[in-house]
């Protein structure tokens, strides 16, 4: 899923006027993507002058500390160690699942045939 860099969009508006599906907007930030709607074509990333549209890719690092942020929020309301072993368990089980589903969606893809 591309996404737009805030910090490095000027505003120009070609992405939106590029997008085949009006899944881009402008807010005061600058243009955003709109997850739901995008078919991920690739325009907005072919069009940007200043390279501001990105690719999923660059945002592990990102996506990573997000998610080390919800776990660290969620482990705040289990007081033993015990309790807190549990539910990194758990919370390893959640990843795994998300690994997983991954793993076999891509299988899948390999399939498809047109």
């Amino acid at each position: 899923m591309p996404w737009i860099k805030q910090e490095d969009c000027t505003r120009c508006g070609i992405c939106i006027d590029e997008c085949p599906v009006d899944a881009i907007v402008m807010e005061d930030a600058g243009a955003r993507i709109i997850d739901d709607e995008c078919i991920r074509c690739g325009k907005c990333h072919d069009v940007c002058v200043v390279d501001a549209v990105k690719h999923d890719s660059e945002r592990i690092p990102q996506d990573v500390e997000e998610n080390m942020r919800w776990t660290m929020n969620l482990l705040k309301y289990y007081s033993t160690d015990a309790e807190r072993a549990e539910f990194i368990e758990r919370i390893r089980k959640h990843f795994m699942k998300t690994k997983r589903v991954a793993e076999l969606s891509l299988e899948k893809l390999d399939s498809i045939r047109w």
